[in-house]
């Protein structure tokens, strides 16, 4: 790594506090929440969601399906938003740009040896490229956590650094893989990591280990951003993905999001939920606010 003043020496970051951390986290649940103040962060929750098929088993309609979903919360419901983005393997990156067409929707396209990040720093960039080429909008790759929990803090930031370049236009959503590594400690410093590095994007987990997202987490990695928000005047988004499957919980990390970061984080371009199957609890409960019952689950389409 090229030595630069304005990039902080990664052996000295914060430490973190972690029963206050806890303690700060479970505050949030315990907002009230009025019922127009509901039906906003419902609605916002939907906007926010990068819905996600990344299975082994993936076809072109399977992933034309989560397209059409995508468009289409739930065409009974007269003005829903659409979801923020489709996240699919690069392979498929091509089918969902074309599926998705003039929405506004983004393609996300996981890249970088997804989950695991075992690969060559080559196999990578051709990785990223090819999903770029393919047309993906966003990339989402993986730290090398074996690398970061040996130390080598500096391998971790220039891969960072280089995906970045590969990437071009595309924003880039850096995966920390909170779940494994295991301190709060930790995840501090490989946020502040990825954010020197280049990140357009935090993002806690893969949804392929558990833990994935938790609010005590994604708490630590909204406080770095503020810190680096007010060393370097530069906004960087985020995006805690799996384990967030209901409403209310998403309404909690709304509020977390609100009170630790501001109005001008309160939208899709800078958080961002990975988790396809809050979309159809979320619809549930728009559909109890409009009509007073509740739909049965079978009225929506299984991600």
């Amino acid at each position: 790594m090229i030595a630069d003043k304005t990039i902080p020496d990664f052996r000295f970051t914060p430490t973190i506090d972690q029963v206050g951390v806890e303690e700060r986290a479970s505050r949030f649940t315990k907002r009230s929440i009025k019922a127009e103040t509901k039906l906003n962060g419902l609605l916002l929750t939907l906007n926010m969601i990068d819905l996600t098929t990344l299975e082994g088993k993936d076809t072109d309609g399977k992933v034309k399906q989560l397209c059409y979903k995508a468009q289409h919360l739930h065409d009974a419901y007269p003005g829903l938003p659409t979801v923020a983005a489709v996240c699919v393997y690069p392979s498929m990156v091509r089918v969902a740009k074309k599926a998705v067409g003039d929405s506004g929707i983004k393609i996300a396209s996981v890249a970088t040896a997804f989950p695991s990040g075992q690969a060559s720093l080559k196999v990578k960039i051709d990785d990223t490229k090819f999903a770029v080429n393919e047309g993906a909008d966003e990339i989402d790759m993986v730290i090398s956590r074996g690398k970061f929990l040996q130390g080598e803090y500096n391998f971790v930031f220039d891969e960072i650094a280089t995906i970045k370049e590969a990437c071009g236009t595309a924003r880039l959503k850096v995966i920390l893989e909170t779940g494994e590594l295991v301190t709060l400690d930790k995840v501090r410093r490989a946020s502040d990591i990825a954010m020197y590095a280049g990140a357009d994007f935090i993002k806690t987990s893969t949804g392929k280990i558990s833990p994935a997202a938790t609010m005590p987490v994604t708490l630590v990695m909204l406080e770095a951003i503020r810190d680096f928000y007010y060393k370097t005047g530069k906004m960087i988004a985020m995006k805690p993905a799996g384990g967030i499957s209901k409403s209310k919980l998403a309404l909690h990390y709304l509020v977390m999001l609100k009170e630790t970061l501001g109005d001008a984080w309160m939208n899709n371009e800078w958080f961002r939920f990975g988790a396809s199957s809050l979309a159809n609890d979320v619809l549930m409960q728009l559909e109890k606010e409009r009509t007073g019952v509740y739909q049965s689950s079978n009225y929506f389409s299984i991600d």
